[in-house]
């Protein structure tokens, strides 16, 4: 693993060198967070399953899903995803790439007008032999006193609920990947 918690966690060099839509959404100086995971499964089944974040968030549901469980089949549809549309309850989409990516910021609200914009992006990137990776990148301001210690503060919220979001993604994506006798190896 390269990088330091709470900026990096599972990425490798080229994950945390690579350019990703959200690094061009928030004014500088940002600060950057990038995470990621390994997925035995094919990319276009990670990627349909990273997409279900437009459904529910994959994370500690009690605490960012009012204590749903997030659903544990696909859901269908949630892969068809459209430029405006919200994605885990705070990000407007601002480009989708099918297959590949979807970037988006947060909507205007009393936090983003204080500490400035958050931006994302989710990428699922092919790897060897039927395998992927999904790599999480967000952005945000950290300008002056409070947007440092907001973009600090975030950066550990966010490495513990991102890291179990992508965690069940791929746990998602793994089994449905052993079931259509698509695993790797």
């Amino acid at each position: 693993m390269a990088g330091r918690l709470p900026a990096a966690w599972g990425a490798d060099v080229d994950d945390l060198l690579r350019d990703h839509p959200a690094d061009a959404l928030v004014e500088q100086p940002a600060y950057s967070m990038t995470r990621a995971v390994s997925v035995d499964a094919p990319p276009d089944l990670t990627w349909r399953w990273l997409c279900q974040t437009a459904v529910a968030p994959y994370s500690y549901d009690l605490v960012d899903n009012l204590g749903r469980r997030s659903p544990r089949e696909l859901t269908p549809g949630a892969d068809d995803l459209r430029v405006g549309q919200s994605m885990l309850i705070i990000f407007d989409l601002v480009s989708v790439d099918p297959g590949r990516q979807w970037t988006g910021i947060t909507r205007p609200s009393l936090v983003s007008r204080l500490v400035g914009p958050v931006s994302v992006t989710y990428a699922v990137q092919p790897a060897a032999a039927g395998t992927s990776r999904l790599v999480a990148r967000m952005v945000a301001r950290e300008q002056g006193l409070g947007g440092l210690l907001w973009a600090r503060g975030l950066a550990w919220g966010d490495l513990v609920m991102m890291r179990k979001q992508l965690l069940t993604l791929k746990e998602l994506a793994e089994r449905d990947a052993r079931r259509a006798g698509r695993r790797a190896g």
